[in-house]
């Protein structure tokens, strides 16, 4: 028992617990840049995190999120070691925190003596964007990588090559070495642009420049980055070989910028700190003013001289930190409370909303997270509710305006039965979520399913949420083994589906079925268990038939693992309807092992082709017909040019049919597109 009377081991799961949930929230951020909760809530749960590990110091661990920078590398990139190590930032929350901090800093420097009293703070704004890492040998661009998990980062090389801010070459005195470390962003006009082009073409816009940047930054084909004008910033440096004698963080920048680099201008220096606090406060009141998005201010110690001696912890410098500023909040209408039913059954309760701009983006919706917080809230259908996003891509509802609410409206109570399915719903003793039981649930069915096929998962080219509906809707699928026995006659039966469209989709389901083990534990939906775990399990197994036969403490030895993810594997596999699941996708054909089968290779029909997709196509989705082009050989960009080959139109096309026409670039309709992916040939 520690000192305060809590027993170590529940110290311990509760530990585990919180690592296991912050590691797929990284996961979900930096690799997949679909965050599932706000800033906020990520901020609070890694706070819980040190706090407990700053009570019970002898049980972090060394793959503690508070010990790491970002998450593994998980994407199609290769993989890049930095030269030198790149590291996160810690934060404060409040000015109270902020100054906390600097004392902490000349209390360290103060043990040296002569240095206490002469420091200096260099303030530089925290820019909303992605951190990069590029490297320069003899001042010419030769890499360029995400931050990834600080020392291991995706190759972005072909993709920062289009950004128009970045130098191929440096100007004169470049070093022979040189990492420069930035901001790749995507600018307020930039993504305004963007947005004002996909909306009046009938395409889907973006909802944050923030995720826009990340993810034009990870497009596959660097031709689709060069179309979104992502900008870039430069602020540190990584591995340097050469380079002048510098003394100061505000020298270096400037030199970075002598260089041709770009560099920010809303850089400030202060000898005092109560100067520092001042300017971030002032910042905070014309964040909106600047083209980009800012989510605070980094303060820096200035001398480098200083930096050195005063290191870092395992993640973050201690020389620096960054003030993040407080939600942004409005309010607005609350127009009604629903119940959405996940994956996994549970119902999450979420707000309709009058829209309201906050952010940079319009909201309609909101969580309200579970049955207590909407109790603990009061909010009711009616009210007038403060909303705050931040920045952030889920915005929640923070609390109601009560001056506002007539004495007549009544409390909003949690439903007794599915939406979905009016299966009476659940709420174990002890637990926050409220769930659906009923397995069959069809918007469970929808969901497992919709997150079988997803790319990060089987990858199954041609199934987006539309087709999902349609099969289970009509009874060709209730669960995901069900996609490889498909009744492709039936399909001629429908609308928008042609005997080219079915035969893709017969081939699509066909090289799903060479996916390795990692990808095939992932799409199952284990719980606790993400794609970074799923092939961490996969490789040290090998086979499945190795991980039935493996014990409750064969999981646990498995370094990474833990009890919590070790019984909920263990519980999964030896469940008999799942058991029951795996030996029909044994039946089916499905590849068992850690290394993927041998793919039946597509070809290469639209090698060299740039083939342009607008409004919307009856049996695709916009993302499964890119996929289809690609997967061809040939390029899907955004936007048209003389190099287009051919434009694919569906219903609702916009302008880029009247550029088609003036360029002279041949109209395809949704049978035209078949026939082009079938034989590689344009119609006459």
């Amino acid at each position: 028992m520690s000192g305060d009377g809590v027993s170590s081991g529940a110290v311990g799961s509760q530990l585990e617990s919180l690592r296991t949930v912050i590691h797929h929230h990284n996961e979900c951020y930096h690799v997949f840049d679909k965050p599932e909760i706000s800033d906020g809530e990520y901020d609070d749960l890694l706070g819980q995190l040190r706090k407990l590990e700053r009570q019970y110091p002898e049980l972090v661990t060394h793959d503690s999120p508070t010990q790491k920078v970002g998450a593994p590398v998980r994407s199609t990139f290769t993989e890049v070691k930095h030269g030198a190590r790149m590291f996160s930032l810690d934060n404060a929350f409040d000015l109270g925190e902020l100054r906390d901090w600097s004392k902490r800093v000349i209390r360290r420097l103060g043990s040296e003596g002569e240095l206490h009293g002469r420091v200096t703070w260099a303030c530089e704004l925290k820019f909303d964007g992605l951190a990069v890492s590029i490297r320069y040998e003899d001042g010419r661009l030769v890499r360029a990588a995400t931050r990834g998990d600080g020392q291991i980062g995706e190759d972005v090389t072909a993709n920062v090559r289009t950004i128009a801010d970045i130098p191929e070459k440096l100007g004169k005195g470049a070093p022979p070495v040189l990492e420069v470390r930035g901001e790749v962003y995507l600018g307020l006009a930039a993504f305004a642009a963007l947005n004002a082009g996909l909306q009046s073409a009938g395409e889907r816009i973006y909802a944050n420049p923030r995720n826009t940047a990340a993810g034009s930054l990870r497009q596959k084909d660097a031709g689709v980055t060069a179309t979104r004008d992502l900008s870039f910033w430069a602020y540190q440096i990584g591995e340097l070989t050469g380079g002048p004698n510098l003394r100061s963080h505000t020298e270096l920048v400037d030199w970075l910028g002598g260089l041709g680099l770009p560099i920010n201008s809303e850089s400030y220096i202060f000898d005092e700190f109560e100067s520092v606090v001042e300017h971030v406060q002032a910042i905070e009141g014309r964040r909106h003013d600047l083209d980009y998005e800012i989510d605070g201010v980094v303060v820096k110690v200035d001398n480098l001289n200083f930096q050195k001696r005063l290191g870092h912890t395992s993640r973050a410098p201690r020389w620096a930190i960054a003030y993040k500023f407080p939600p942004e909040e409005c309010t607005t209408k609350l127009l009604g409370i629903e119940v959405s039913i996940g994956p996994g059954g549970q119902a999450t309760p979420f707000a309709r909303l009058e829209p309201v701009s906050i952010g940079g983006s319009t909201v309609a919706t909101a969580t309200l997270h579970n049955a207590d917080q909407v109790v603990a809230k009061d909010v009711r259908p009616g009210d007038t509710v403060v909303i705050r996003k931040a920045g952030d891509v889920i915005p929640e509802v923070v609390r109601p305006v009560l001056a506002d609410r007539p004495s007549s409206r009544t409390p909003w109570h949690f439903p007794t039965e599915c939406p979905e399915c009016q299966t009476a719903l659940v709420r174990s003793s002890g637990l926050a979520a409220t769930f659906c039981p009923n397995y069959h649930c069809p918007r469970q069915v929808r969901g497992r399913i919709e997150h079988f096929v997803s790319r990060n998962a089987m990858d199954i080219e041609g199934f987006g949420q539309k087709r999902v509906d349609l099969f289970v809707t009509e009874g060709l699928i209730c669960d995901v083994a069900d996609l490889f026995s498909l009744d492709y006659s039936r399909l001629l039966e429908f609308e928008g589906f042609g005997e080219i469209s079915v035969a893709n989709l017969r081939t699509a389901i066909g090289g799903a079925r060479s996916r390795s083990l990692g990808r095939l534990l992932f799409a199952l939906r284990i719980p606790h268990v993400g794609r970074t775990m799923a092939d961490l399990v996969a490789h040290r197994f090998g086979h499945l038939d190795d991980l039935l036969n493996a014990t409750v403490e064969t999981f646990e030895a498995v370094d990474g693992l833990g009890p919590t993810i070790a019984s909920s594997l263990y519980g999964w596999l030896h469940s008999l309807s799942n058991r029951e699941l795996l030996n029909r996708l044994r039946d089916a054909g499905l590849n068992l092992s850690a290394t993927a089968g041998v793919q039946n290779d597509v070809p290469q029909l639209l090698a060299g082709m740039s083939v342009v997709i607008t409004g919307t196509l009856k049996g695709w989705d916009r993302e499964a017909a890119k996929s289809a082009i690609t997967s061809r050989g040939g390029r899907s960009p955004g936007s048209i040019s003389q190099n287009t080959n051919a434009l694919v139109a569906g219903e609702k096309a916009g302008s880029k049919i009247l550029k088609a026409q003036q360029l002279g670039i041949p109209i395809l309709d949704e049978t035209g597109f078949d026939q082009l992916l079938s034989s590689g040939d344009l119609p006459e």
